[in-house]
């Protein structure tokens, strides 16, 4: 089985407005701005501090490694994160009474404070956001998010794309010199 679509396919994308991803991007794009307005600029913490925020608030006390995994981001960034977080006094951590190796993350009571304030306007600018649609097309979105975000994982389970992006490395600098004529 193919994992991947067949691009010669009538249905197939033909130019860029065409390419799911970046429709999504374009989509997500002026909304994760405002959502950043509200946190990095009022509170003082970035986007993603918030997301792991939101998921401390839903979830409690968790170890950072199951944290990674729920949020979908790499262990680095999280650890990244979490270190800001912890530094803004918005988590604590715990370690573990069995096993002194484990450390357990969870919000502080200013980071609880933090979620009540910020969520309500997260809430209201998701709900603008959606507010061009009627209850059915909603729903469709939300069930067609739901079965892109599966399929994405089952793709990267597959290792569908033989690329590897490796940053660390100097990721596009290394295929790109510099040009030498910008000063």
């Amino acid at each position: 089985m193919q994992a991947l679509a067949d691009t010669t396919e009538p249905s197939a994308p033909r130019v860029l407005d065409d390419l799911l991803l970046h429709r999504l991007w374009r989509a997500l794009r002026p909304g994760s701005k405002l959502a950043a307005c509200i946190v990095e600029e009022r509170h003082g913490i970035t986007h993603r501090e918030w997301g792991l925020v939101g998921m401390l608030a839903q979830i409690g006390e968790i170890r950072p490694s199951e944290l990674s995994e729920r949020m979908k981001l790499d262990r680095v960034r999280t650890s990244r994160a979490l270190r800001g977080l912890f530094d803004k006094a918005l988590v604590e951590r715990r370690q573990d009474t069995d096993d002194r190796r484990e450390v357990h993350v969870q919000l502080s009571a200013a980071g609880r404070q933090l979620y009540e304030d910020v969520f309500p306007r997260i809430a209201d600018l998701n709900t603008g956001l959606l507010d061009g649609l009627d209850e059915r097309h909603h729903d469709v979105l939300l069930e067609c998010l739901r079965r892109v975000e599966l399929r994405s994982l089952e793709l990267n389970a597959q290792d569908a794309v033989p690329e590897k992006a490796d940053r660390r490395a100097g990721g596009t600098r290394r295929h790109w010199p510099r040009n030498a004529n910008l000063t």
